[in-house]
């Protein structure tokens, strides 16, 4: 399980980099200022959720793996659901995909709370 989130977290680190000199550079001219904050929200949320998959890597071996395998997954989840709604959003202006959004909110705050249940978990060094 701890390569896996580390995968799934370089993944989402590399593709949040390049989606983020993406809307910078390409999306500058052709996006509204308003979609264009939209994306950049989806960046922003996508790098704090690689970066927190990478910290549940290393938290699973200390802690043991269940709580931490099930915030692993809600950060992947919620990646997918808020940081995706919110791309697709931004590039086709469709704001009914905004409906999606809140359910990747939803899957961040499950991830959250089971990586707090994780590290209360964590076995002491003797």
């Amino acid at each position: 399980m701890q390569k896996q989130f580390f995968l799934w977290g370089g993944f989402f680190g590399f593709s949040g980099v390049a989606l983020g000199a993406f809307g910078a550079h390409g999306l500058k001219k052709i996006l509204s200022p308003e979609m264009l904050a939209v994306f950049e929200t989806a960046v922003r949320y996508q790098m704090y959720h690689a970066f927190a998959l990478c910290v549940i890597a290393f938290l699973a071996d200390r802690s043991g793996q269940r709580f931490a395998k099930f915030s692993g997954f809600a950060f992947i989840t919620g990646i997918i659901l808020f940081s995706g709604s919110l791309y697709a959003m931004a590039l086709s202006e469709v704001r009914m995909l905004g409906f999606i959004t809140p359910f990747g909110g939803i899957s961040f705050l499950l991830g959250w709370l089971f990586f707090f249940l994780s590290a209360l978990k964590i076995k002491k060094e003797n």
